[in-house]
């Protein structure tokens, strides 16, 4: 749809594809089509600056918005005129406690206009950033957008929900928060209808339904870690949609607004993610995984004929709903075919067609993109563990070099489909491992507690077993392995090299913790009580100070380091910050172990800008060639 840019390419050997077409960012990001499916709007990147580029689906007239750098997030339709663009920037507000953060705020675009506007621009006593995605609703016939912010209250911020008028851009305040206050579900009427309340000291959750009278309580649930979440309206488009635990499974619930009955739970599908009709807002169905396959199920036989017809167009692709018309007519859609990669579709039911309408990585060829197959095997205490491996093109999966690429979180997963990491260094020789280890979140809630009290433990051994098991099958060299990860991935890599030796030739650790300690009480004065149950239930530590954070800390087990490491690290990064890395590198430096830090200005914890995500790619696998030559 956008001209490619011409990339710079360096000398590389003839079967790799250069770096760059997987290193930068994707060249769609996301896709949005409006209401009446007259337009379709994308994320486009040349790699590195971002554009917002409109489609007219009518004439196929394209007009370009340039965003530069700017990190967008989401944009959402209100109409067939008017776009709402979500970004986020990196940020330390002058007169606020706590460390700096990633604040996000809303824009309004005007297609005709051509014109942009901040939304909360004009809110009194109130930040200009957004605490959740914008609703739209319709009230008195127009679309109108709904913003949850801050507002500030004896000079301390409270949740508020604002409404704004499109044609003037102005804000008013609907309701001010109370101190708890997390979000608000906004009814199909464009009134508030529940709002969701949340107190980290006592770890209490509670719903209130908007009555007549006002506001009452109808549901208190103590949620020390896993708590209620609202999702939205049910499938009757009144009720109210909330995501709870029902003996430790992930369901949904619904809340008669009348009555206030706590609803029977329904929806089991793990990971599940709910479908809301884009007219009515009324859930009907919801999407996930079950093992390595993605299902989306409908409540009613039309719309479940409706998808089997573009799951049918698309024999061997995994196939995911972007976005849809109000009259469900036109479907955009994430097609993510095994050997050509991820693009958008337009699917049209009124003229039975699809249309290509952008690949998420441009310039790469069949011959770039390896193969993925799924892998299991238990680890050494019996559990059964699943993941998945890629193999280099044109090599036999005999006796490879292999890279570990644990995710992150450590409570999300692995999916099957492309991953531009794993396939950048699968493209310079090696099979890349990649583990869904205890504690992975989507394998049921037994496999999620095994995890409990397993960090830098059996979740570690997890992976090293994996390792063992493709050395048993005789397709990777076990001498010639590396570890590579971000987050609680580049912990689990630091740990490969201090808790769990001998596996590894080298270590890149990428955001990673290094100092349990220290990043407890970081994260308690950033996220509060809320984040420090989360850590301390995977970590097994009762409190700052227990001495099993020393133990399970790469940081203060440097002593044991046999293997050269690589620390990359976001200087914009507010979820681990640089100070983890530059710990781990100074304990090394100190004990006179090999260690390379690589800093990127700018960059954040998700790798979100173009130049620094490359840079981080080249870092690495400059670095594991090195120390671990594919050839």
């Amino acid at each position: 749809l956008v001209a490619a840019v011409c990339l710079a390419l360096t000398a590389l050997p003839a079967f790799a594809a250069p770096l760059d077409l997987y290193g930068r960012l994707p060249n769609i990001e996301d896709v949005a089509i409006s209401p009446d499916g007259g337009m379709v709007a994308m994320i486009y990147t040349n790699g590195e600056d971002r554009q917002i580029v409109l489609r007219n689906q009518a004439d196929g007239k394209l007009s370009v918005l340039g965003v530069g750098p700017a990190k967008v997030r989401d944009l959402k339709w209100a109409d067939g005129e008017n776009l709402l663009v979500t970004t986020s920037t990196t940020a330390l507000i002058m007169g606020l406690t706590g460390p700096a953060r990633e604040y996000f705020q809303a824009f309004h675009y005007n297609v005709p206009e051509q014109r942009m506007k901040l939304l909360l621009r004009d809110a009194e006593r109130a930040l200009n950033t957004i605490q959740g995605p914008p609703v739209v609703r319709r009230v008195d016939g127009q679309p109108t957008v709904f913003l949850e912010g801050v507002r500030f209250v004896n000079n301390r911020g409270r949740t508020a929900l604002f409404q704004v008028n499109l044609k003037t851009s102005r804000s008013k305040l609907v309701h001010e928060g109370y101190e708890n206050t997390r979000d608000w579900l906004v009814g199909p009427d464009g009134e508030p209808l529940a709002e969701s309340e949340y107190d980290a000291d006592k770890a209490r959750w509670t719903l209130k339904i908007k009555a007549a009278s006002g506001w009452r309580t109808v549901r208190v649930v103590e949620a020390a870690n896993e708590r209620p979440v609202l999702l939205g309206l049910g499938r009757d488009g009144q009720s109210v949609l909330v995501a709870d635990s029902d003996e430790d499974q992930a369901v949904m619930r619904e809340i008669a607004p009348a009555d206030g009955v706590w609803g029977e739970p329904f929806s089991r599908l793990e990971n599940g993610q709910p479908i809301f009709d884009p007219k009515t807002h009324a859930l009907i169905g919801f999407r996930g995984l079950v093992g390595d396959e993605g299902r989306h199920v409908f409540f009613d036989k039309e719309s479940a004929k409706a998808w089997a017809k573009i799951e049918k167009a698309y024999p061997g692709d995994r196939v995911t709903l972007v976005g849809w018309s109000d009259d469900r007519s036109k479907v955009v859609a994430l097609v993510d075919s095994p050997t050509e990669g991820p693009a958008y579709a337009l699917v049209d039911f009124a003229t039975h067609k699809g249309v290509w309408l952008g690949v998420r990585y441009e310039n790469l060829k069949l011959e770039d993109i390896s193969p993925v197959r799924p892998v299991s095997f238990k680890a050494a205490d019996g559990l059964p563990l699943t993941g998945y491996l890629t193999l280099p093109n044109g090599r036999a999966p005999k006796n490879l070099p292999l890279i570990v690429h644990p995710h992150g979180g450590p409570a999300s997963r692995d999916t099957p489909g492309f991953d531009w990491w794993a396939q950048a260094m699968a493209s310079r020789g090696y099979a890349v491992l990649q583990v869904n280890y205890r504690g992975s979140a989507g394998f049921g809630w037994n496999f999620m507690q095994a995890g409990f009290g397993q960090w830098g433990r059996k979740m570690q051994t997890d992976l090293s077993d994996g390792v063992r098991h493709l050395a048993a099958e005789g397709t990777i060299d076990p001498k010639r392995v590396c570890i590579v990860g971000a987050s609680y991935g580049g912990y689990a890599a630091l740990a490969g090299a201090t808790l769990d030796p001998g596996v590894y030739r080298c270590a890149a650790s990428i955001a990673g913790l290094s100092d349990l300690r220290r990043f407890v009480a970081w994260s308690k004065m950033g996220s509060g009580v809320e984040a420090q149950r989360y850590w301390s239930r995977f970590m097994g530590a009762q409190s700052q100070s227990d001495p099993v954070l020393q133990q399970i800390s790469p940081a203060l087990n440097v002593d044991k380091v046999a293997i050269p490491i690589l620390l990359i690290h976001g200087k914009d990064d507010t979820v681990v910050p640089l100070e983890q890395s530059r710990l781990m590198e100074t304990a090394l430096k100190k004990a006179g172990k090999p260690v390379e830090l690589v800093v990127m200005a700018g960059e954040d914890h998700w790798l979100s800008r173009g130049d620094t995500r490359l840079q981080m790619l080249n870092s690495v696998v400059a670095f594991v060639e090195q120390h671990n030559p594919p050839h």
